[in-house]
């Protein structure tokens, strides 16, 4: 008996140990080999600009029409700027400006993704976008863990309106939905606390979900909009799951973003 209880025991610490060791690979999905952008938004321009820690980071931007917005999309945990392609359009088909950028490791860019250096990374788009539309308001668009990083730099540079597609409450809340057996929320070195953080931003929030969603549950991003600011609006993708074309880049989604921002008087 003590030679199992021993075996589950050392079992129970190599996992923990791999998980310790691996867990970013469990966090991030960056894909690289980003197409040409000719083939995917022709008109649109590449952008290039620099973090606080030396790393080069590329983008594609449209420029907004006089006195509309630029949104600057921040993208999920997986694939890179060409996945939000149709986002993009979509969003440049409202008038706005548009801004899809990879986080360091994703696409053609260098380095290793945490949460502290995708905080950097949004900080260089962010500043880099005044440079290129100085008198343009700004709309963030956070998608999943782009939520979770939208909302870290809205707190301390808050954009005219916050968009929040999926968005999570921590990242150890989501360790619990998805490795419920085992204390993957004590091992985390990424926390991204969203709902503590949330209730800092002073700026009118969306928060967009699906019903469906698999993959963040619905109840984490209604507990975003609950500690959101006012004024603020929920929209719920009916059935929709976490990438369904509906959710991520589907005809309700782009409107609901569009209506919402000309209702706050910032499009």
């Amino acid at each position: 008996m003590l030679r199992f209880l021993f075996g589950i025991v050392v079992a129970m610490l190599v996992v923990v140990g791999g998980i310790w060791l691996l867990q970013r690979r469990l966090i991030y999905f960056p894909t690289t080999g980003v197409p040409p952008i000719r083939e995917q938004l022709p008109g649109w321009e590449e952008a290039a600009f620099e973090t606080t820690d030396g790393l080069t980071l590329h983008g594609w931007f449209i420029s907004p029409p006089e006195g509309d917005p630029v949104v600057v999309v921040f993208t999920g945990n997986a694939g890179n700027r060409a996945d939000r392609a149709q986002l993009g359009a979509g969003l440049a088909a409202e008038g706005f400006g548009v801004l899809l950028f990879d986080y360091r490791g994703y696409g053609d860019n260098p380095g290793r993704p945490t949460e502290a250096g995708l905080a950097r990374d949004a900080r260089a788009a962010v500043q880099w976008v005044r440079r290129r539309a100085p008198s343009h308001k700004l709309v963030y668009f956070g998608e999943s863990l782009g939520a979770a990083v939208a909302i870290e730099l809205a707190v301390t540079d808050p954009p005219a309106v916050l968009v929040l597609r999926s968005p999570f409450t921590s990242l150890a809340d989501m360790a619990a939905v998805h490795f419920r057996f085992l204390p993957v929320g004590a091992l985390l070195r990424d926390e991204y606390p969203s709902l503590e953080r949330i209730s800092g931003v002073a700026t009118a929030t969306l928060v967009i979900g699906g019903a469906g969603d698999t993959i963040v549950p619905i109840d984490q991003s209604r507990a975003i909009f609950e500690a959101a600011p006012h004024p603020k609006e929920l929209v719920i993708v009916a059935g929709a799951d976490h990438n369904d074309f509906v959710l991520v880049a589907g005809s309700e989604v782009i409107e609901a973003t569009a209506r919402f921002i000309v209702a706050t008087g910032s499009g």
